[in-house]
């Protein structure tokens, strides 16, 4: 259990790379019964899409409720309904809510938000937990019960969970991280702008209003925006909408500073005269003399980031600029090093050929050693 802004957390906390691992551990084997997982987390930050997409990459069935949006007992248990039998006796049974799994798993059965709940629903829920089923109706094999929950304490309107529910989950916290959020706007067609707007103020990403979410939220609004400094008003007016004031002011910073225009991966790669048009671009932006680290480390993660997600088979042109671009001199030893790390780690094994080239490949190796 940690504790951070004043909120009580359960579990270890770990980036969402790690969460998945941790969930897809426990998911059912062959129909047999799985512990209960609560992801705890602050709002927005992607808990309940990190599962969805768990359960569409493996080909699972998927249900999600909101127990906070119970305003009774029978939208848990099911509502009572009265039969008569063959001998004229009339009996009364309680009929399944309609979102409730009837087919067996794999499955994926997600309580969403659910210390937002009030006692009584909680109180329920805890018997799902405990047996898998409640009065009316009971889960089918192989279906996998995951929670998320945002922490206790601060300011969000939670009702406390007791040691007797929380017995009954296994937990971890999940916290925010860039790359990682990143490397899932890049494959999610998330404005790049935005992107590299996160890479570089990765720190802002911690507000009451400005989370995942609402970035995203931000960034879809001004996706059909070509040239944001021309629509400056409007692009501030779509910020306030949905973002801190802090964040806000950053963008409208990011903007006019130029940095929304930062150099492309595909422009890096594609290149057909880098020395000539993508190297001066790229100075011009960071500065020579005192360059600003902040924008080549996002330069660098957007450039890894679009070789793994496009699995690009690069030519030796390509390759060229690649290596090219690891070699400007205003590029830090650190971030050189890392870059290149993460190519010869990438599942895209083209990539590895960017130590063909002899001066990297000593830099490389004498690292390695």
């Amino acid at each position: 259990m940690s504790h951070k802004h004043n909120y009580t957390y359960y579990g270890l906390s770990c980036q969402a790379p790690e969460v998945r691992q941790f969930i897809e551990h426990l998911l059912p084997v062959d129909g047999q019964r799985s512990v209960p997982v609560c992801i705890w987390g602050r709002h927005g930050i992607g808990k309940t899409q990190l599962v969805e997409q768990i359960a569409k990459e493996q080909g699972m069935q998927w249900r999600a409720i909101a127990p906070a949006q119970f305003e009774e007992m029978g939208d848990l248990l099911g509502m009572p309904i009265t039969e008569t039998l063959e001998s004229g006796e009339t009996v009364t049974r309680f009929a399944a809510p309609h979102w409730v799994p009837t087919e067996p798993g794999p499955g994926i059965l997600l309580i969403d938000d659910v210390n937002r709940a009030d006692e009584r629903i909680l109180r329920g829920i805890m018997q799902l937990l405990q047996n898998h089923e409640l009065i009316s109706w009971t889960l089918p094999e192989g279906w996998q019960i995951v929670l998320t929950a945002n922490p206790d304490g601060g300011d969000y309107s939670v009702t406390p969970m007791d040691d007797a529910m929380l017995t009954r989950m296994m937990h971890v916290t999940m916290e925010f991280n860039a790359k990682a959020w990143a490397m899932w706007a890049e494959r999610n067609g998330i404005d790049p702008r935005g992107i590299d707007f996160v890479l570089t103020y990765p720190e802002l990403v911690d507000g009451e209003r400005t989370t995942p979410r609402s970035l995203v939220q931000f960034f879809q609004s001004i996706a059909p925006i070509d040239d944001l400094k021309e629509q400056l008003p409007l692009v501030n007016m779509l910020a306030q909408s949905c973002l801190d004031e802090t964040t806000c002011a950053a963008f409208i910073v990011f903007v006019e500073q130029n940095l929304s225009k930062l150099v492309s991966p595909q422009a890096i790669v594609d290149s057909k005269k880098f020395d000539k048009e993508i190297g001066p671009r790229i100075i011009k932006t960071v500065g020579s003399s005192n360059p600003r680290i902040d924008i080549l480390a996002t330069l660098c993660t957007r450039l890894h980031h679009y070789l793994e997600v496009s699995r690009l088979k690069v030519n030796k042109t390509q390759m060229g600029n690649i290596q090219a671009f690891l070699k400007m001199d205003v590029l830090p030893n650190d971030l050189r090093l890392g870059l290149m790390q993460d190519l010869m780690n990438s599942s895209n094994t083209s990539l590895k050929g960017v130590l063909a080239d002899a001066e990297l490949a000593k830099l490389f190796l004498s690292q390695a050693a």
